[in-house]
């Protein structure tokens, strides 16, 4: 059976893997709307609320206008009794706080009556407002340790949903999380507040051209494609850096790993088919629709993602992705690894954040449309993001700033840490010509014969891409490509949110006094194409549709003034800048408080992370590669006595075990070394980073570089951890 084939490649593996495990759990799942059958969303609400409160709540959604208290109870009964339909039993606030993680306590639905029996439970209060202990969730410094009270508000732009375990189902409610104070605890506050700021300044730009009379708000979409590795459990299970750091801190490279990129869009094997089907029917229950899946270019690397939308539910969207891929994985004996790096010498896994704008009457105003150059208003919005990128390029790389990250900017399957921005052909053209006037044609792409009859013309797109660019145009919207596979996305759009929000500001000041006529005017065209032109003159720098990866672009960007922040420390300490902090406070986005929390936390974030890898490291050389390698050394020792007994000439056996106990003693001594430098000052968390950057992590790099030569000359029998050419081969 096919079953048995696969199951019989899963070395090991713990979880005898069949297709068709918990089928007859889905077996009447119908998808009855975009948001599936376990998400309270307009479907279910048309179907259960009274039509007066379904238009006050959609209200909320639309205009943000406040829920009124009657509003709120109707709700809440409705989504109970809806929730116990579906068999919950539970419900809990599900929030994003600052450990990159989400979060949720489950409070019953139901409780005693003093009767012996039980009465069903949820308010509009409870609906609305929890209050979690926050004293043990990161702060910054914005709480005292034993200042405990935090509360959840309940967010209802992001439909609420079931998640469902091997024996319970619970009705889970996304939320925002702030302190007692009211200052922002999680990621969706301030990101709430950044999709405020930028529609406000983006509707003035649209009151400018006079357009879409009936929008009234302009929110950003999404999407984020998701790669990720997948090895068979056993394995993850003997590689204790794995389970501990989520990246191998040893391991010396296979002979057959991407070389021959026959991996990337490869056939898919049936187990890992099998996997990706499991976690798109479980994402599309809770309103996750995925469109793409596919083979990535490492051994063992995949991608999923998920169908664009709005940016606020997209994020909630991406950390239940994430832990989909986690829950779904060990049914089918796999372990998925999100670690941007976790494996060295191969591709690393990225989230790129497709970015664009959207009216919420639906048009997308990064579409640039046929005669791209006649399109003004496009172009505005076009040159707002080009002056955000060239003013906070040090903001967005703190945007993507993480350990794991810094062990993939740069390298093959990553853009480099400076930050640029690709247009391509057609719109570098138009830009060329804005820069001296109004421009006048639009580069058109043509058409691409294959020269065979039975094939069709293919459309050729004006411009090609660049996957050495970490911002790209392509298309109808911008590719922040620089993003890290394990990222919580609402910081990273957070970030581009609200610099692009600044800039909308100052363009649309600009053209509201300066330009003048009727928008279809000649005069009116030419005062919006001076305004950009200046834009452009001033900010141009930034654009480059060359390659990233090439070490003349290095200089030739510090001509250009653009920050080259190589590590993440050097990137979040930019945080507390005086322009970052101005453009978050005058947006109301991040209280320079608030901020000063989050350069704490990142900071100590990323010190505390390297601070474990190196532990684990230290403790892998101890206690399992030093073993072995003495084995290994007193059979090599064995072997030269007994061939000398022998009266057999042993110069090639002495000098191999001269080498390799030279190599142990290096690996003893790099060890010890690497002990030494994890003794850093932890009291102050900018002090404690730089320690961990420039001691700890080249102390690492070298006992890693020995340990990997022991790798390849110990016999296979005595070395301790799964190899690279183990974990990277079986599926």
């Amino acid at each position: 059976m096919e079953t048995d084939t696969v199951h019989a490649e899963a070395v090991n593996s713990s979880i005898d893997w069949r297709p068709d495990d918990d089928q007859d759990r889905f077996d009447n799942v119908k998808v009855d709307s975009i948001y599936g059958t376990d998400v309270f969303g307009e479907t279910a609400m048309r179907r259960k609320l009274p039509k007066a409160v379904f238009k006050a709540f959609m209200r909320t959604v639309e205009q943000g206008e406040p829920i009124e208290e009657h509003v709120a109870e109707t709700l809440a009964s409705a989504m109970k009794d809806w929730a116990i339909s579906r068999g919950a039993t539970h419900y809990c606030h599900w929030f994003q706080p600052l450990t990159g993680r989400t979060a949720e306590k489950h409070d019953s639905l139901h409780i005693p009556d003093g009767q012996g029996g039980v009465l069903t439970s949820f308010s509009g209060r409870d609906l609305r407002q929890g209050e979690p202990d926050a004293s043990s969730f990161p702060s910054g410094g914005l709480r005292s340790t034993f200042e405990a009270r935090g509360y959840t508000a309940w967010d209802p732009t992001s439909p609420a949903f079931i998640m469902r375990g091997e024996n319970s189902a619970t009705l889970v409610i996304p939320t925002a999380f702030v302190s007692w104070t009211g200052e922002a605890l999680d990621k969706k506050t301030p990101l709430l507040r950044s999709v405020e700021a930028l529609s406000t300044q983006a509707m003035r730009i649209l009151r400018v051209f006079d357009a879409h009379e009936d929008a009234t708000r302009v929110y950003p979409t999404i999407g984020c494609e998701q790669e990720y590795f997948l090895i068979d459990r056993q394995f993850y299970f003997a590689r204790p850096d794995l389970m501990t750091c989520g990246r191998t801190v040893f391991g010396a490279a296979a002979p057959k790993h991407q070389q021959l990129d026959d991996h990337y869009f490869g056939a898919i094997p049936p187990r890992v088919l099998a996997f990706m089907a499991q976690v798109e029917r479980e994402l599309y229950r809770i309103g996750v629709p995925i469109t793409t899946r596919h083979n990535e270019v490492a051994p063992g690397q995949y991608e999923l993602a998920p169908v664009f939308e709005d940016g606020n539910i997209a994020c909630d969207h991406q950390m239940l992705v994430m832990e989909t891929l986690g829950q779904v994985a060990p049914r089918f004996g796999l372990k998925a690894l999100l670690h941007e790096k976790p494996f060295a010498g191969i591709n690393g896994s990225g989230k790129h954040m497709n970015w664009s704008l959207t009216t919420d009457t639906g048009v997308n105003l990064l579409d640039p449309r046929e005669e791209t150059h006649t399109n003004l208003q496009f172009l505005t919005f076009l040159c707002a993001v080009i002056q955000a990128t060239s003013l906070h390029g040090d903001l967005l790389r703190c945007a993507i700033a993480s350990a794991g990250n810094d062990h993939r900017l740069g390298a093959n399957e990553a853009p480099p840490a400076i930050i640029s921005i690709f247009l391509g052909d057609m719109l570098s053209d138009i830009i060329s010509q804005l820069e001296k006037g109004t421009p006048t044609r639009t580069l058109a792409g043509g058409a691409i014969d294959l020269g065979a009859r039975t094939l069709p013309q293919i459309p050729r797109h004006s411009g090609d891409r660049n996957r050495t660019s970490p911002f790209a145009f392509t298309g109808s919207k911008l590719e922040l490509r620089a993003v890290g596979s394990s990222a919580a996305v609402a910081w990273p759009l957070t970030i581009l949110n609200t610099i692009v929000a600044e800039s909308l500001d100052q363009i649309a000041t600009r053209l509201e006094s300066e330009v003048s006529g009727s928008p279809d005017s000649d005069e009116f065209a030419v005062g919006v194409a001076s305004v950009l032109q200046s834009v452009i003159q001033e900010h141009k720098g930034v654009l480059f549709d060359g390659d990233n990866y090439a070490e003349s672009w290095i200089s030739e960007a510090e001509k250009r003034g653009l920050p080259n922040l190589t590590d993440s420390v050097s990137a979040i300490e930019r945080l507390m800048s005086d322009g970052c902090v101005a453009v978050f406070g005058k947006y109301k986005v991040l209280s320079k408080p608030e901020l000063e929390s989050r350069h704490y936390i990142f900071l100590e974030k990323y010190a505390v992370q390297i601070r474990i890898e190196a532990d684990q490291m230290i403790q892998i050389a101890r206690t399992m590669i030093l073993p072995s390698a003495v084995r290994q050394q007193r059979e090599l020792g064995e072997a030269t006595t007994a061939t000398s007994n022998a009266g057999v000439a042993s110069e090639d056996t002495k000098k191999a075990l001269e080498d390799y106990a030279r190599l142990v003693s290096e690996f003893r001594t790099a060890a010890s070394a690497l002990e030494s430098a994890v003794e850093a000052d932890e009291e102050d968390p900018s002090a404690f980073a730089r320690a961990m950057r420039d001691n700890v992590l080249p102390a690492m790099d070298a006992l890693r570089a020995i340990g990997d030569r022991l790798e390849d000359c110990t016999a296979a029998d005595l070395w301790p951890i799964p190899t690279y050419r183990q974990m990277l081969s079986v599926r």
